[in-house]
């Protein structure tokens, strides 16, 4: 079972990833923590990363894709994968099928997590009041940054995979108990 979770931040995508891979066992793969190994185990595609990364730069989505197709060789991947962070456009979406398709593989699904900016916010700034703001983004303004750029970016994936029949929509304004629910009917279909 092959994943992907898309919302806006905030919208609770790595609680709800937690909650599949203790019961349906896909492992979560976060594209920051796969660089990080890539660059550590010293790879051929986490050298040409480190290039990349030393010089201030971006690592292109080529390199993303050539990380993410070594990391999901690994046994650990045999029961699937839970994409988290990538991709975040259409481009990256474009390069990820096709590179799955090369190893026979692909999205069974992408869960949406839809919620309302303006209940995000009131989120956050209750977050940021319970752990008094000691993550750095816990804050109304860098959310709100964050949303617009999920917007303008992010948000172009959704017709994407709705064309391809992929996009499941969950309402995450209700209880995380609830959206879980959700989460288990959509992924009991795909067994």
């Amino acid at each position: 079972m092959n994943l992907i979770l898309l919302g806006p931040p905030g919208a609770g995508k790595g609680t709800q990833a937690n909650v599949i891979v203790k019961e349906f066992g896909p492992v979560q793969l976060s594209t920051g923590d796969m660089l990080r190994a890539a660059v550590s185990a010293g790879t051929d595609v986490g050298k040409q990363a480190q290039a990349f990364m030393d010089a201030g730069d971006l690592v292109p989505d080529s390199v993303v894709v050539g990380i993410i197709a070594d990391r999901i060789d690994e046994p650990d991947c045999t029961n699937g994968f839970i994409l988290d962070g990538f991709p975040r456009n259409v481009a990256q979406a474009e390069a990820l099928d096709e590179m799955l398709e090369q190893k026979d593989l692909q999205i069974d699904a992408v869960i949406e997590i839809r919620v309302d900016d303006e209940i995000l916010v009131s989120r956050i700034e209750g977050r940021a009041a319970e752990t008094g703001g000691e993550r750095a983004d816990d804050n109304a303004e860098t959310l709100k940054k964050r949303l617009k750029v999920y917007h303008e970016q992010t948000s172009p994936l959704l017709p994407y995979y709705e064309k391809k029949g992929r996009l499941k929509v969950v309402d995450g304004m209700l209880s995380i108990d609830e959206v879980s629910a959700q989460i288990r009917g959509i992924l009991a279909e795909l067994k």
